[in-house]
């Protein structure tokens, strides 16, 4: 009889501001386009799970929606998703942008959790400091060492998760330090996220890069429906909500221009992604004060029973 390999699974959760680069971070090391990525702060509204094998290990990493002050109803979620992925994780990592450095808003988060992993396991906070190809390597050492004085970082870790420097040694480290335990997913799975919310956020992908200022905010997305046809191929039919008559009209676009653009770049990633043709039909629609409403949060994956 032969021995069985040691096997090891745990949750490192992704934390930090808003563009600190989590979701980049997070599709790098997947290797997968799991969590849409934009120019603008708050693009995340979701726990999102990626799912990594590093030797006999399963790495379930979370990547969360930037911690800010909330506003609204939708921000508090967003912002409560973050702080339970933290706490619901084995090990948790604060991504900090190197190149705006220890703001207030970075500083506030280090504290907060400094003190929720006093009661954690000691190790479980790691420092990742993102962005470090584009300062210069003095400005590295105090910046560290400003964040160390905060919270109790057990691991400080230099990457560039858009040029992929200090990834597999990142990977490397969370491979060896989660528990031992068996597998909680099938080891060719990339993702818990279901195909219906994974279109949704594809198409809301394009929303933030094709509009300006306010409207990627004032809106968002829901799969109608997600039938695969005979052929093979998925008919897609998503709502678009938005809180403005003139979001509406700037989505629409002169004669249905930039929905159609919005569509067109948003099928072709899906097709990517799926592996399959798709057929991608979207319906913009007003829905004013959707962010306050219970039912929205839940399409998109937030809980706000506890706000």
């Amino acid at each position: 009889m032969t021995d069985q390999p040691i096997t090891r699974c745990g949750f490192a959760a992704i934390l930090g501001a808003p563009n600190a680069g989590k979701s980049t971070l997070l599709n790098r090391m997947t290797g997968a386009k799991l969590s849409i990525v934009t120019p603008k702060a708050q693009t995340t509204r979701t726990r999102i799970l990626g799912i990594v094998m590093r030797q006999s290990t399963q790495i379930l990493l979370v990547d969360t929606p930037g911690i800010f002050a909330p506003k609204s109803r939708l921000d508090r979620a967003m912002v409560e998703a973050a702080w339970g992925g933290s706490k619901d994780a084995d090990l948790s990592l604060l991504i900090v942008d190197a190149k705006t450095g220890l703001t207030s808003q970075v500083r506030a988060i280090a504290e907060k959790l400094g003190q929720t992993h006093a009661e954690k396991p000691r190790g479980s906070l790691w420092l990742v400091l993102n962005k470090v190809d584009l300062v210069t390597p003095q400005i590295l050492l105090p910046l560290t060492e400003n964040l160390h004085r905060i919270a109790p970082f057990a691991e400080t870790f230099m990457i560039s998760a858009a040029q992929g420097d200090g990834i597999e040694d990142l990977l490397a480290q969370l491979a060896a330090a989660l528990p031992t335990g068996p597998y909680l997913y099938p080891e060719d799975d990339l993702t818990d996220l279901p195909d219906r919310l994974l279109a949704a956020e594809t198409v809301r992908e394009q929303i933030f890069l094709q509009t300006r200022d306010e409207v990627p905010y004032g809106t968002t997305v829901e799969t109608e429906s997600f039938t695969i046809q005979k052929d093979g191929s998925i008919r897609i039919e998503a709502i678009i909500y938005v809180n403005r008559t003139g979001h509406r009209a700037i989505l629409i676009g002169a004669g249905g221009s930039r929905i159609r653009d919005i569509g067109s770049r948003a099928r072709e990633q899906l097709t990517t992604l799926l592996e399959r043709k798709v057929h991608l039909f979207l319906h913009v629609k007003e829905r004013a004060g959707w962010d306050g409403e219970a039912a929205r949060l839940r399409a998109i994956g937030l809980d706000d029973s506890t706000l």
